[in-house]
């Protein structure tokens, strides 16, 4: 017989805010539950039996496909259900997500007139969530104790967190509610984990639009803009973070609790992080993702559970035109998947849309930044299709055939993450966007040799980073509401942007 928590009534809400409230006490109530289980079983007391405990859930039920709202509200591409019947999901740290779900409820309130039914559901939390940061109280137990573990706690289950949802492959069984979002609580707690294991930051720093990069040029680029932002008090961007949650505060801002428990990490983590914050939780993200598109897959597979409102792909490509100069752009409108990562979740005769958005927004900020116009602007830039694979070394391939697969694909760059993240984009409703800098041509002879790369270097990364930077920046500026698109939802779409 397990130890549970008092039970909490379900309840009724045409409220969101009010929802909200209880959902919070259904997973704080849970949490202290868990803690207290644990801090007992540290401390070798076993009286109270197994201990457990249940994440929130909310729920809707419908029975008309009509929606309430009309006008502006109905544009957009999510807050709402696909028809009658009932939708639930699970829900996690209702502290961390609080904008993000009232938001959720409150479109649902209004786009379908009915009450949101907030219980404890049936899912249990494991215990490895449930501990606070900076807690490890497990790290004192002994080897034969962390194996009863097994015995007295829940622990992840990876039937309750796979992606078929995201992938278009879940089918309730007969009876059983719908989603209401791509993913679970557990699946979610999955990833806010891991985030912290390889980006070295804590999930609420991050920020919702974000630039990935393969180098750490642009790196060391963002560090330095990072702190000359700071010493601005004009500045939009009231924080910047680093690895090991080191915070540094604009000028003029007073410390923050919790600031002082940041401390830089002996060495970085696997793909560091770096954090431009506003207040509203819209600024820029920056990820060193390195090299190749297994790290693109899984820093994305992570990240999508912050429901971002963009991500964009800023790295070096190889030119495959002779056309092409080192230094010039190039905007992703189409892209060749030969990376291979995510064949399992999005098969290949999936499609990866450009979005108009993004598009309009990168060429925007590539005119901005270099002040270049019309035909001028296209000599630096062009607009085609990118190759990304999985093969560091596909020009040493025999008889020519990854070049006449690029030939016919008529690919004008080639690299080993774009595809990945915007096919990832897609797959998670992210909206993506590619903007690369040609840094050889291996097709052509031209590749980099130690003075051409230094020089190159030093003449793009702070330029293509500004660009970066000023695309985000558009895209904030023109509404969230413009930017999500409806080429990302399927038919029988999850309520949950």
């Amino acid at each position: 017989m397990h130890h549970l928590p008092p039970l909490i009534a379900p309840q009724e809400f045409n409220d969101a805010a009010a929802a909200l409230a209880l959902v919070r006490h259904i997973y704080d109530s849970s949490m202290t539950h868990l803690r207290a289980g644990m801090q007992r079983f540290v401390a070798g007391d076993d009286s109270a039996g197994p201990v457990r405990a249940f994440y929130p859930l909310v729920r809707i039920r419908t029975e008309t496909v009509l929606r309430q709202a009309a006008g502006a509200q109905e544009r957009l591409s999510y807050g709402f259900v696909a028809g009658p019947g009932v939708f639930e999901t699970t829900l996690t740290r209702p502290d961390l997500f609080n904008n993000y779900y009232l938001e959720q409820f409150r479109l649902l309130l209004l786009n379908h007139g009915v009450t949101l039914e907030v219980t404890t559901s049936k899912q249990p939390i494991p215990v490895h969530f449930s501990f606070a940061e900076n807690e490890h109280i497990e790290g004192n137990l002994s080897a034969e104790r962390r194996q009863m573990m097994r015995d007295w706690f829940d622990l992840p289950d990876l039937g309750a967190m796979d992606d078929g949802i995201a992938n278009g492959t879940y089918e309730p069984q007969p009876g059983r509610p719908f989603p209401l979002s791509l993913f679970t609580a557990q699946r979610m707690d999955y990833s806010l984990h891991r985030l912290r294991h390889y980006t070295g930051t804590v999930p609420e720093h991050f920020q919702n639009f974000v630039l990935f990069t393969n180098y750490q040029f642009y790196i060391d680029e963002f560090i330095r803009l990072g702190h000359e932002l700071m010493q601005d008090a004009r500045s939009d961007y009231a924080a910047f973070i680093e690895p090991g949650n080191v915070v540094t505060r604009r000028v003029g801002e007073a410390a923050q609790a919790g600031d002082a428990l940041g401390k830089a990490p002996p060495r970085l983590p696997q793909m560091p992080a770096y954090h431009l914050v506003r207040p509203d939780g819209n600024g820029i993200t920056m990820v060193n993702i390195g090299v190749g598109p297994a790290n693109a897959k899984n820093i994305t597979d992570h990240i999508a559970v912050l429901r971002p409102h963009a991500w964009i792909m800023l790295g070096h490509c190889a030119g495959l035109r002779n056309g092409q100069q080192l230094g010039d752009y190039v905007l992703a409108h189409a892209y060749v998947r030969e990376d291979h990562v995510l064949d399992e979740e999005l098969p290949l005769w999936v499609p990866i849309p450009a979005l108009a958005e993004v598009q309009v927004a990168l060429e925007q900020a590539v005119a901005d930044v270099t002040q270049m116009r019309g035909a001028e602007l296209k000599q630096i830039m062009r607009t085609g299709t990118v190759a990304t694979t999985d093969n560091r070394n596909w020009e040493l391939l025999p008889d020519n055939q990854p070049q006449r697969r690029f030939s016919q694909s008529r690919a004008v760059a080639l690299d080993m993450e774009s595809a990945t993240i915007a096919a990832n984009g897609f797959r998670f409703r992210v909206p993506y966007g590619t903007l690369l800098c040609v840094s050889d041509k291996p097709l052509h002879g031209e590749i980099k040799l130690p003075g051409m790369a230094n020089h190159f270097y030093r003449e793009r990364v702070d330029q293509h980073l500004r660009i970066g930077i000023r695309a985000l920046e558009l895209l904030r500026q023109a509404g969230m509401n413009q930017l999500h698109s409806r080429k990302l939802r399927s038919f029988a779409e999850v309520a949950f942007q």
